[in-house]
């Protein structure tokens, strides 16, 4: 009987924290009959351009990190680039660069430090839009990072809801960095979809 009443606790404190997270609702019809009509119906659109523009607020240190090492290899320690970590995140993304901006979305995924002679990560990513007129889409970066650049463009290789057969060029911008490693990053996206 003890167990069943811990087996009940942990399900009824499951309920609380999932009922608690914002979910992110699509506006357009999906499942497999859907999506089938909407293929059938884009043979005849043109495709749109859409530009975005926001915020990443990456957070590597505090009590509340949202990106954190997963892996590195033995010699990571040793190389000045980082090179052989992994890391997970799922990053704010706001309006503007304050941490009281508006939040549209999180972009989650995997970055790895992938150059020996460089800092340059590969990042895969999805940018999940949570709220505002893209809620419940999302778009899909894959490519390589250079850091330390002033401006680095990453390809976007595809998305979902509205935001399907997207392709596109993200171009990111650090807007700040501080010494703890927190960074905020400008994002502006140009991605054609139907």
């Amino acid at each position: 009987m003890a167990k069943l009443n811990t087996i009940i606790l942990y399900c009824s404190i499951a309920i609380v924290i999932l009922s608690s997270i914002p979910l992110a609702h699509c506006n357009i019809a999906q499942g497999p009959k859907a999506v089938e009509n909407w293929f059938q119906k884009v043979s005849h659109s043109k495709p749109k351009i859409t530009k975005l523009h926001f915020y990443f607020h990456d957070i590597v240190a505090g009590k509340n990190p949202t990106s954190i090492p997963i892996a590195q290899a033995n010699s990571t320690s040793h190389s000045p680039t980082a090179f052989g970590t992994l890391a997970i995140l799922d990053d704010r993304l706001t309006t503007g660069p304050e941490n009281n901006s508006t939040t549209i979305g999180r972009a989650q995924g995997i970055v790895g430090a992938a150059s020996l002679e460089e800092f340059s990560l590969l990042m895969s990513l999805n940018f999940v839009f949570t709220h505002g007129k893209y809620n419940g889409s999302t778009l899909s970066l894959l490519g390589r990072n250079t850091v330390l650049n002033e401006y680095r463009e990453m390809p976007i290789v595809g998305g979902s809801g509205v935001f399907r057969l997207a392709r596109g060029v993200a171009t990111a911008k650090t807007h700040t960095l501080s010494k703890n490693g927190d960074a905020i990053v400008e994002y502006n996206v140009v991605v054609l979809h139907y």
